[in-house]
């Protein structure tokens, strides 16, 4: 079996395969466009080559994408460029044209990531700024280049760079990334090589020199504006420099960005709900004019605006995905200004949920706040109620007649505070306390707890109103609790006293042992774990007499002598 060696046709279509479409495109756009220069211009051919490199550059062009719809008023702008390069075609004309080419070319170059591309393009621009400035200049000046060979070089050898075109390297992704031109660059080298065509002309036919040497002038003086340039961009010292003042120029690419805060800082007091809030700001950065419409999905919900484009650019801020459609492809100023806006979009948003978690918390806690004193208040009258049937069970047969006065007395008074409570649970809001004299209330209280064994003691001049649903659960609160202590401690005593001259003072005591001193630090302020009460009871009845303008305190606490008070606030 013997091996063939591959012959040069081979050769040349392996070499060729490597091109893309684009770079196939370009390579014949430059093929037609030297055949226009060098055969077309003043020739019979003239419009047949117009029209062949005018539909080789619609071909190739970067400006439309090749599957979006044709409108109209762009059918028109490509008609009336047909129109201008077959009617009108002069070197004038021609040396314009190869400037916004070169322009187009350079801003597709600066705009690509990869630099698999890149070589291909730098070859098409190194010959459009060749032919530019030996071929098409000297035709404006009437005049042809200094030797023969440089005649030769560019009518004949300039065509490898359009064939080296081909053999460059290109991935298939580069294609479609090399669709992205930079507006800014594109702009800048524009102005760059119409500077240079212009000033070769004013050298030329203000001076006799030789066209190589105004050209070699001209390029070196453009050299020596470039490099000013570039440390004005960015200077050492003291000036903050030409590309501080164009980044605050970009960062407002569509709109003020000053205007953009304000007005996202305005929906964002304007909408009550983050939903509503992202929907009005996406809206707002739809009306921009290179966005098409936009798509944004939170969780399972989807919504859209606008209408999708063949350009979608997807972001992912918290919980939000957002996939925006532009008209063109995005330049990297745009990009870093779209994704700015979101950013800003981002953070707004997730202070609206930041809002509406706490707002949600805090009608939780005042839920939960309203339960727990509702849950303190029915625990309460519990114990009433247990109280009155530990008498009744302790009654002896003489002893009816009184235990029979003491219900008739006391039913009336239970039955008034569970309505009282559930009042409070139909309408928290509306609650109110119920006034009445001090004197008045601690005769009633008294009754609560009948042969318990409890010391009651009142000594107080005053007569002032109190709040009497208050002072029950706290001091209830406070003998249960008591009363819990004495199933372990069974001599242990219970004291309540009133006593005061201008400002009355409610005390409760026992003569049991101490309280722990980690309890003790902690009760009041927060829920502490005791297997004996003192815990959830005592801090909900401070707050609530706190919030009765009352001050619940421990006043003592040591082993025979453990005493709580409740009295009004000093500045009351």
């Amino acid at each position: 079996m013997t091996l063939s060696s591959p012959t040069s046709v081979d050769i040349h279509r392996s070499l060729f395969a490597r091109a893309s479409l684009q770079q196939w495109q370009l390579a014949l756009m430059l093929f037609s466009l030297h055949g226009l220069l060098v055969w077309g211009i003043g020739s019979e051919l003239q419009t047949a080559w117009a029209l062949f490199h005018y539909g080789c550059f619609l071909l190739w062009q970067p400006l439309l994408h090749g599957r979006e719809p044709l409108t109209f008023r762009t059918a028109l702008i490509l008609l009336a460029g047909g129109i201008l390069m077959t009617m009108f075609m002069s070197w004038w004309l021609m040396a314009f044209w190869l400037c916004l080419l070169f322009a187009l070319l350079g801003g597709r170059i600066f705009s690509l990531t990869k630099t698999s591309s890149r070589p291909g393009f730098l070859l098409a621009a190194t010959y459009l700024l060749a032919m530019l400035t030996l071929h098409v200049v000297p035709r404006l000046l009437s005049r042809n280049l200094d030797t023969d060979v440089l005649i030769v070089l560019v009518e004949h050898g300039l065509l490898a760079l359009p064939a080296a075109v081909l053999l460059t390297k290109a991935e298939r992704s580069d294609a479609q990334q090399a669709l992205a031109m930079d507006f800014f660059y594109t702009l800048m080298l524009l102005m760059v090589t119409i500077t240079l065509v212009l000033g070769c002309f004013a050298i030329a036919t203000t001076t006799q020199a030789r066209y190589t040497e105004v050209l070699l002038k001209m390029i070196f003086a453009l050299a020596a504006g470039l490099l000013a340039l570039s440390w004005f961009w960015n200077p050492r010292a003291g000036f903050s420099g030409i590309g501080l003042i164009l980044s605050r120029y970009l960062l407002s690419v569509g709109l003020p960005f000053e205007q953009w805060i304000q007005s996202i800082a305005e929906l964002a007091q304007q909408q009550r709900t983050p939903a509503s809030f992202l929907s009005h700001a996406i809206a707002e950065i739809a009306q921009l004019p290179w966005v098409e419409g936009a798509t944004w999905r939170v969780g399972e919900n989807e919504q859209q605006i606008g209408k999708p484009s063949l350009h979608l650019h997807e972001l992912q801020f918290h919980d939000v995905t957002l996939s925006l459609y532009s008209r063109w492809p995005l330049t990297p100023a745009l990009t870093i200004h779209i994704k700015l806006l979101t950013r800003i979009v981002a953070e707004f948003y997730e202070a609206k949920r930041r809002e509406e978690t706490m707002t949600q918390n805090a009608y939780m806690q005042a839920v939960y706040e309203t339960g727990a004193r509702l849950t303190h208040d029915i625990k309460n009258l519990l114990q009433s109620m247990g109280a009155l049937c530990s008498a009744a069970e302790h009654t002896e047969a003489g002893d009816q007649e009184r235990l029979l006065v003491l219900i008739r007395k006391q039913l009336p008074l239970l039955n008034e505070r569970m309505a009282r409570t559930l009042t409070k649970l139909q309408s928290p809001a509306s609650e109110t306390g119920r006034k009445l004299p001090i004197l008045q209330w601690w005769e009633h209280f008294q009754a609560h707890y009948p042969q318990l064994g409890i010391k009651f003691d009142a000594t107080i001049s005053d007569n002032p109103e109190v709040d009497g649903d208050v002072l029950d659960s706290v001091t209830d609160n406070l003998i249960q609790n008591a009363l819990a202590k004495r199933s372990s401690q069974p001599e242990l005593v219970i004291h309540v006293r009133l006593d005061g001259e201008n400002r009355y003072t409610l005390a409760v005591g026992d003569t049991g042992s101490a309280m722990p001193s980690a309890i003790a630090e902690s009760l009041f302020k927060k829920q502490v774990s005791s297997g004996k009460g003192l815990g959830i009871g005592l801090y909900q009845a401070a707050r609530q007499a706190n919030a009765s303008g009352l001050a619940l305190a421990l006043r003592e606490n040591r082993d025979g002598a453990v005493w709580f008070t409740l009295s009004p606030h000093p500045g009351d």
